[in-house]
């Protein structure tokens, strides 16, 4: 790949979504733009690149900046913490709940693996009866609609999703896809959004998921983005982030919390909560 088309591409990444690729990465730009680009009818990334210069379609300049992301994603990733968050966050949630209502959101959630997996363990939850909502969120349009139809490839459940839950809540397509039921797919929302951008439209939540997104970007996006965080976590809410990622020196509104591993809370409250539950 020519210099000129990744400095084109990691502009167009860096000012987009935030996220900074590497040189040593240039190789995932083609084959995350190989759909694109035959789709489109171009040779070579340079044809590609000379569209977006040429033509300055913004449409189409947010579809090649939503692809170079990683979609990296699988049902049930990093299953412990999410059953820890839900045994120990949920209850208090829903306690200090006016409404009675808790709020989840899936910041940067991809195609929705992450959400429904939620879901599904909500469903063995003692509390599953109470008012859940699960809000899963990506740049990208195709996925959020794939997230939306729960449709997924034999590969895509083959990772993380036990065989028995592919059976109770999954059914085969004639494609040989298969696609999650509709009680399941009743239970997540999924909506475009850029997290580099303010969140407001979204509201408040209490739970608040945003797992391996904060590694791949600049320290700029980065701060914008626990900013951003900090801004939608409701009172007494938690941010579960993945291991390897933290939020120290990104925001002075949000501190680790001490009961939940990669979890974190609104400043001054790690503390009280713990001496609370004492």
């Amino acid at each position: 790949m020519q210099d000129t088309v990744f400095n084109a591409l990691a502009d167009l990444a860096l000012s987009t979504t935030g996220q900074a690729i590497a040189p040593s990465k240039a190789y995932l730009m083609e084959a995350r733009l190989a759909a694109i680009a035959r789709r489109e009818g171009f040779g070579t990334l340079e044809d590609l690149v000379h569209c977006l210069e040429s033509r300055q379609n913004p449409v189409f300049r947010a579809e090649v900046a939503a692809a170079l992301l990683s979609r990296d994603t699988w049902f049930f990733r990093d299953r412990g913490s999410l059953e820890t968050l839900l045994r120990t966050k949920l209850p208090y949630a829903l306690s200090a709940s006016p409404s009675g209502r808790v709020r989840i959101w899936s910041a940067g959630g991809s195609t929705g693996q992450e959400a429904y997996s939620l879901a599904m363990l909500l469903e063995d939850d003692p509390l599953s009866g109470a008012k859940i909502e699960i809000l899963s969120t990506d740049i990208c349009k195709q996925a959020t609609e794939k997230g939306r139809l729960g449709i997924y490839g034999h590969y895509e459940v083959q990772r993380g999703l036990p065989i028995q839950r592919l059976l109770q809540q999954f059914s085969r397509l004639d494609s040989g896809d298969w696609q999650a039921s509709e009680a399941l797919r009743s239970r997540v929302s999924f909506r475009t959004h850029n997290l580099i951008e303010p969140a407001g439209g979204l509201g408040k939540f209490d739970i608040i998921l945003c797992r391996n997104v904060l590694s791949g970007m600049a320290r700029p996006a980065r701060v914008r983005l626990a900013e951003s965080l900090a801004n939608q976590l409701s009172a007494g809410g938690t941010i579960l982030l993945a291991e390897g990622e933290a939020l120290y020196g990104l925001t002075d509104r949000l501190e680790p919390s001490n009961d939940l591993r990669f979890g974190w809370v609104a400043a001054g409250t790690a503390n009280a909560r713990a001496i609370s539950a004492a």
